[in-house]
């Protein structure tokens, strides 16, 4: 059986892989693209199991934010652009702001932070423990030297604004596989396509890597070694005795416990760990609730204090464990083969604007934003870059 061919395969169709497509659709409509994707229900996709937030406050490489600001720029006439034979996408954006605390032995490198946003263009405010303490008065700010505060900022329907991307893309002409890419196929230092799990074989002129936090075993089947491994991570929401007057924006605590509101009146808290496993484990645990991130959100937030666990869950993050911050761009060693690979829990933020680069690239346009520090040649060189605001 001949191999069917494209112009570029994408391996993954979660945001980053749905992003890509779109923009590659959008910016030229004669490319013949097809998109892996194993389970349409999106089950286990980190895109759809993150706490689907969208900030751009507290990253100390500029790059970071300028994704992060130009994704709030496509989402203002995202739902427009997006629609579909006169039907508009809905996205559920909540601009209720994120709130990343810090306290004293952090308030050198926040303000560092905060300023050099502020010369991007930032619009984020600086507040002292006495107006978070006005604006939150639920919050306990005894261990707190200060906040910055992105009032834009907040959180959205991660399925809906990927499904939105699908449905576009698919409306352009790209065509969704539901299949499992095993392996891909190199021949004379180029990669040439995919062998599926059906016993198919597909031919591309570029294929790119978007299968999250199976990126690196997928790379290893081409000889590819990708630092990108499968961290749990776990989110709980919780039913407080005590409602807070307004809804709360995500907040970071200095101990790294996060909490943001919850439509239904609810709470959403978590906190990642060192001890977070490295495997594909989809089981969340009441104990790491009950045992780490109770106690806390009770000194925290002490009305708190009486709460009703209403569920949990977990989902992955493609760690990058060379540095915690993506992978983008071609891969030098092998023609033809581009990665997208180890946002470490940023995808979701960063896909919007990192489709667009992604395919700008592989076009051959001028980029939007140069995102050149992500090139994946770091890798070889084993030069990692620094990222000291994550979470």
């Amino acid at each position: 059986m001949t191999a069917k061919s494209y112009d570029v395969l994408i391996v993954g169709g979660g945001i980053m892989g749905s992003t890509i497509a779109y923009h590659l659709a959008h910016l030229d409509h004669t490319l013949n693209v097809a998109v892996i994707e194993r389970d349409p229900t999106y089950a286990k996709s980190s895109t759809t199991l993150s706490a689907a937030n969208l900030r751009t406050v507290a990253f100390s490489l500029k790059e970071n934010f300028l994704i992060s600001k130009r994704t709030f720029t496509i989402l203002e006439t995202f739902e427009e652009e997006m629609a579909v034979a006169g039907q508009k996408p809905n996205i559920s954006f909540r601009a209720e702001g994120n709130l990343f605390l810090c306290n004293t032995e952090g308030l050198t490198s926040a303000r560092r932070i905060f300023d050099m946003h502020k010369g991007l263009g930032s619009n984020a405010e600086w507040l002292e423990p006495q107006e978070i303490k006005r604006r939150w008065p639920l919050y306990n700010t005894e261990n707190v030297a200060a906040g910055t505060f992105g009032p834009t900022d907040g959180h959205v329907d991660a399925y809906g604004l990927l499904m939105a991307y699908k449905t576009k893309a698919r409306s352009l002409g790209v065509e969704y596989l539901q299949d499992e890419a095993v392996s891909l196929t190199v021949e004379d230092r180029r990669l040439i396509g995919a062998r599926l799990a059906t016993g198919r074989d597909l031919k591309a002129g570029v294929t790119v890597n978007c299968a999250g936090a199976w990126a690196g075993p997928l790379a290893r089947t081409a000889g590819v070694e990708l630092p990108v491994v499968p961290v749990r991570r776990q989110i709980f929401a919780v039913d407080t005795q005590v409602k807070p007057e307004h809804p709360l924006p995500l907040t970071f605590h200095p101990s790294g416990l996060y909490l943001r509101s919850e439509s239904g009146g609810l709470i959403l808290c978590g906190k990642s760990l060192e001890e977070d496993p490295v495997e594909f484990d989809f089981n969340w645990e009441r104990e790491r609730f009950m045992d780490v991130i109770w106690p806390e959100l009770a000194a925290f937030v002490p009305a708190f204090e009486s709460l009703k666990l209403i569920r949990g869950w977990a989902g992955l993050y493609e760690v990058n464990t060379l540095d915690h911050n993506a992978v983008i761009g071609p891969w030098p060693e092998l023609e033809g083969f581009y990665l997208c690979n180890g946002f470490s829990g940023h995808g979701l933020m960063q896909g919007p604007a990192v489709g667009q680069y992604m395919a700008e690239c592989i076009t051959g346009r001028t980029p939007t934003l140069d995102l050149s520090v992500f090139t994946p040649t770091r890798l070889l060189t084993q030069c990692p870059i620094g990222e000291t605001g994550c979470f």
